[in-house]
């Protein structure tokens, strides 16, 4: 049984990918360039809000000024429209209750801003499943840097020899990697079985219920 479970967000906890990828093509249309489909994001997403602005961008149009005006328009419209279709994965509510009530702590780790983080997280979940809530912040690296992952361990006093880390994309198998936690892969996220396998991740889930025997019984 693993002491801490680290869950990702998007693509993992929230089925976000609609409202992302809607908030984005706003900004786009805005400034005159193409937009790109719902399922394109997949692709896009998993960096952060920066590099997903500058993946959608026409590639001659990724430089910094650009880069940040999408991004302010982007933010401008999701934070008023980040629940118009987001909701959890079916399944995966339970599932961390479940892991809350077997005695594992429960936190989060996103390259989502932290307010927005904390705020998708307690509109979906509500209060008290999750300990802890990290996402972006100022001067701390994104993902799939371990400074976020750290920096849950150290707030909760959990070794990393105690947790794990549970993701849906290369960005996760990495920071798992180089947090020095293993990695389960969530099949039903934004890259699927493919990617996560190619990364080195080798344990993979394939329903949300996957998750308590692979965290909370004996290893």
């Amino acid at each position: 049984m693993y002491r801490l479970a680290v869950f990702d967000l998007d693509g993992t906890l929230a089925n976000s990918l609609r409202d992302l990828a809607e908030a984005v093509n706003v900004g786009l249309e805005k400034l005159g360039y193409p937009t790109h489909p719902v399922e394109a994001y997949r692709m896009f997403v998993g960096n952060g809000a920066v590099k997903l602005c500058e993946r959608a961008l026409p590639e001659d149009k990724r430089e910094g000024a650009e880069v940040q005006r999408l991004l302010a328009l982007f933010n401008e419209y999701y934070g008023s429209h980040c629940f118009d279709h987001t909701a959890p994965y079916k399944g995966m509510p339970e599932t961390v209750k479940r892991l809350k009530e077997a005695g594992v702590i429960c936190a989060v780790a996103s390259n989502k801003p932290d307010e927005f983080s904390r705020t998708v997280v307690r509109r979906l979940y509500g209060d008290g499943l999750f300990a802890l809530v990290r996402g972006k912040r100022e001067g701390v690296p994104t993902k799939p840097a371990p400074d976020i992952v750290y920096s849950i361990l150290d707030e909760l006093g959990v070794p990393a020899g105690e947790a794990v880390f549970i993701g849906d994309s290369c960005v996760d198998v990495q920071t798992a990697k180089n947090s020095g936690l293993p990695c389960i892969g969530c099949d039903w996220g934004f890259r699927g079985e493919g990617e996560l396998r190619d990364n080195g991740c080798d344990i993979i889930a394939y329903r949300p219920e996957e998750l308590f025997p692979l965290i909370a019984e004996e290893r």
